[in-house]
This record gives structure tokens, sequence and C-alpha cells, in this order.
């Protein structure tokens, strides 16, 4: 006999805070606010909706749409009821969205009232039967009747957690990678590791029940669900803005008394510039920030910390899930790492001949630990390439990031492999130059890639976002950089352009610049 009872998976500590809860804050959107009893209530309801629509535990529901009430309701509704939810970025084409609800295997697909008309358009490549859900429930399937509404769906359901059969190793979520290396890959989360992620990261990211913490990236971004799932299992309020816009961000922290965010690097910049220009900026109920999913550049680091008195904390990661922090007090000294491991996990740097590497050295970095996926969906080609096995048979992650570890155990990311340039047999890092050229004041954004050269092979251009028309030319930046950088690191050129692609993460798309610039070639 034992009074300790098995580890709650998240459907059941939400309901339990739902519970105990109740009148608490914890969703707030488009002008209103859910308490947790409304949250949570709404939630089951939809759950039991999708149930009562042959929607069965272990089943693929897609989301397809924008932040609000809907999404948060969606998203947990079919969670509660065993789904495995299949967030979508909103961002890609008709051709992948496809793609993705194909290789999901979906049964059911919610989509937002703005975002309906993108499903009539592959409507007739979906399967059939295929349950529809959007709030208004007005499809645009011209002449069908085949979308339900949000209140049809959960009209006389109850408000109470479904008997469910869901054990640790149920399956979650599937998140499909950004596409910034290539063909997108389903990452499958189950149950336990979603949940033992949350904690670890919610401790690392200092969490706690009064958390009222602000979202602005779409919901179906890794990055919102590390502050989404740290802040609701501390028992917090979120806070889900419909998109990013800085005004935006700098008024709500202010009203509402904002103490937590996640956010990618150029978010904090434009927040910034934006704040240096105003008076009534007020930081000051900010308690924990974190930046992810691109480099978070040491002068925009420190400019952070000058501006925000909590600072900020820099997460380096996968969503397979390989995480570091670096923790604010550990920042100073230290601007240009991303801290060490998480709680639990473990990482190690590689060589190209899969030899583990001592300290000070770069090479590929792997992890492993309990936060990681168990595989990507229906992808065994895609698992055993990232998969790295020790001395000892021990299973290691893949990163394809490339990095070192100093004496005192911090991580340094030096590139990502695949954005290397392979100059005249020399390894030239992109990052190392970007991290340079930011620096110049006349510089708002920038990035570094490899072009065709007769001579050396490929050779480093830069792609440069000026932040004014009055400034040095890009001739001049040219020769400002290349008296600061080595040889091997000398660009060919400066290329102007208003603005660089990133996907909803931050992330620059180089492979998309690669493309458009491909036909250029150098001596």
């Amino acid at each position: 006999m034992s009074f300790v009872t098995d580890a709650p998976l998240l459907p059941e500590i939400l309901s339990l805070h739902g519970k105990w809860r109740g009148p608490d804050p914890a969703v707030v959107a488009d002008g209103q606010r859910w308490s947790w009893a409304q949250f949570t209530g709404e939630a089951h309801r939809f759950a039991h909706g999708l149930r009562a629509h042959n929607v069965q535990e272990g089943d693929r529901v897609g989301l397809l749409m924008s932040n609000g009430f809907p999404m948060v309701q969606a998203l947990f509704g079919a969670i509660a009821g065993g789904a495995v939810v299949v967030p979508l970025n909103t961002s890609v084409s008709d051709d992948a969205l496809l793609g993705m609800l194909m290789d999901a295997g979906v049964s059911a697909v919610v989509a937002s009232d703005d975002l309906q008309s993108r499903l009539a358009t592959i409507a007739s490549a979906l399967p059939d039967p295929l349950l529809r859900v959007s709030p208004s429930g007005a499809g645009s399937d011209t002449g069908t009747d085949r979308w339900i509404d949000f209140q049809s769906l959960c009209a006389g359901q109850p408000d109470t957690l479904p008997e469910l059969g869901l054990t640790p190793e149920s399956l979650i979520n599937i998140i499909y990678s950004s596409g910034t290396t290539g063909t997108p890959k389903g990452i499958a989360h189950d149950h336990r590791g979603r949940r033992d992620w949350a904690y670890d990261v919610a401790i690392a990211l200092r969490y706690h029940g009064g958390a009222r913490t602000l979202l602005t990236i779409g919901l179906y971004s890794n990055i919102s669900w590390v502050a989404m799932l740290s802040t609701l299992l501390a028992g917090g309020c979120i806070f889900v803005h419909s998109r990013f816009n800085e005004q935006a961000f700098i008024d709500s922290v202010r009203r509402d008394r904002i103490t937590h965010t996640a956010m990618v690097p150029i978010q904090f910049q434009r927040v910034l510039e934006a704040a240096e220009q105003q008076s009534d900026a007020d930081f000051s109920s900010m308690q924990a920030m974190m930046s992810c999913g691109s480099p978070l550049r040491e002068t925009l680091k420190k400019r952070i910390f000058d501006h925000f008195a909590c600072g900020i904390i820099e997460l380096y990661g996968l969503t397979e899930g390989i995480i570091t922090t670096l923790e604010t007090e550990h920042a100073e000294g230290r601007w240009a790492s991303v801290g060490r491991p998480l709680i639990g996990t473990d990482i190690a740097i590689v060589g190209d001949n899969d030899e583990q590497l001592p300290v000070g050295e770069a090479g590929e970095i792997v992890s492993r630990g309990r936060i990681a996926m168990p595989g990507y969906w229906r992808r065994e080609d895609a698992d055993q390439e990232a998969m790295w096995t020790d001395s000892t048979g021990r299973v290691w992650m893949r990163s394809g990031d490339v990095g070192y570890v100093d004496a005192e155990g911090f991580l340094y990311i030096v590139d990502r492999k695949k954005d290397m340039i392979l100059s005249g047999g020399q390894n030239i890092y992109p990052q190392d130059i970007e991290a340079l050229l930011v620096t110049h004041s006349d510089v708002f954004d920038v990035a570094v890639i490899g072009l065709p050269s007769d001579k050396w092979g490929e050779t480093p251009v830069g792609l440069v976002v000026f932040r004014d028309e009055t400034r040095t030319d890009p001739e001049g930046l040219l020769t400002w950089i290349n008296q600061r950088v080595g040889r091997q690191q000398r660009l060919a050129e400066i290329i102007e352009v208003t603005e660089l692609p990133r996907n909803p993460n931050g992330k620059i798309l180089k492979r998309e610049l690669r493309a458009q610039y491909k036909d250029r070639r150098y001596g």
C-alpha cells in the first residue's frame, strides 16, 4: 500500500488549477478575461465536443488559427480530450499546409474565421470525412454545411475533464519544423516529455503562480509554448496578443503589469528603439524575459540589460528538446554565451569523425535528457540522421549547430553547420561577421551568406538593412568591415535590402537568400 499517486499529466494539472484557482485570472485576450474556472471549463467542453464527433484519443487535430480565445480553447480542449494537437504555422504556403495536414493524418481541423478561406483552396485534397470546426461555423466551402461552430460543438457538454486512457507515452503534439534548413519534419512530443519540459523550463525561466505573461508570437510556435506552458503549469495568467506590435507591447507591459515574456531578438530590438523615443515606457513590473529563436547579439543583449532591470535570459534550443540558458547573473563577461544546459540535460561537442571533442574545440552540439522528443513523426530516416551514439552506447541527439564549451561549462554557438561557408578550403562562420557588422551604428539588421566564387568556391556576402538614409553607403560599410575581419572573412560585397526574410520565430531564412542571389558570381 502506498499513498503516492502517479505524477499527473498536463490535462489533470490544468484541471486541478481550475478547481483550486477557479476565480484567479488565467487568460486575457481580445479585450476579455477568462478565470481559471472559465478556461478549464471551456477547454473541457471543447474536448467532450470533439469526442462526441468521433475524435478519439491519439487522433490528430490540425489547428490553423490566429491568436485569441478560440485558439487557446481549441488547443487545450484538444489536449484535454486526448487528441494530438498539430498547430500549424499560418505563414506557410497552401502546398506546405496541405503537406503537413496530410503527413499528420488529421481527423479534424480547426480554423479561425480569418483563415477558413485558406482551407477552401486545398479542400478537395483533404481526406473525407474530416471534421471541420471554426468559431463561427460559417464555412468557406461554398454550397456545403461541413463546418461546425464552437457553440454547437460544445453545447450541452460537461465542463469536467473527460475520463482518459492517456499514458505518459501518449503523444500530445506534433510541431512541424520551421523549414529554414529543408523540408519540414513533424516533431512529436509525448505527455510526460512535455510536462517535464514545462517543469524544467519554468524553473530556469523563473515562472510562478503570480506570473502575468505576454505572448506576442503565434501559439503554433514552440517559443510561445515555452512561455505559455510554463505560465499555466505554475498557475499564472497569459496575455495573448493577436500579433506583435512594439508599441502594443510597451503599452501592455505598463497597463497590465506584465512580469514575463518570450520573444525573438528582432522583437526586443524594435521594442527598445520605440521605447527610446518616449518618456513614459515603464518596464518596472518585468521580472524575467527570455530571448530565443536566433542569436541575441552582444550589443543588443547589453542594451536590454540597460533598459530592463530584470535583464534577459537567453535560451538556445531546438523544439526537438535541446536547451541551454544563460542566467542573468552569469551574463557579465559572457555576453556571447548561451549558457549551460537545462536541469537534467547533458550536452557534448563532437567532431567531423564523430569523436567527442575537448573543452574549447568547436564541433556539432549533441544533447540527451528527459525533455527530448521521442522522435520525428513517421520519419525513421530523420531519427537516424539525428542520432549520435557515444563510446558507451548511449544515444544523443544532434543539433546541426556548431559550438564549443569553455572551461566553466558555458556554451558558445559558432553557427549552423548548413550556413557555414567553405571558402578556399577554409570554414567561415557567418555569425562571427554578423556580430561585428551590427556594431556599426548605421546597421539595423544583417545576414551574411556564401555565394559562388570562381576563385574560392564560395565567398561571404553581406545583406544589410540600414537604419535610415543619412548613413554610410554600402561601399563605405564594406571597407569598414573588411578592415576588422580576418583575410578569409572579408566580404565580396555589401548588398542593401529593405528587410530580411524571417520565419515567425525570428530566424533569418538564409536558404531563401541563397536562392535569391545564387546567380551572382564573384572572381
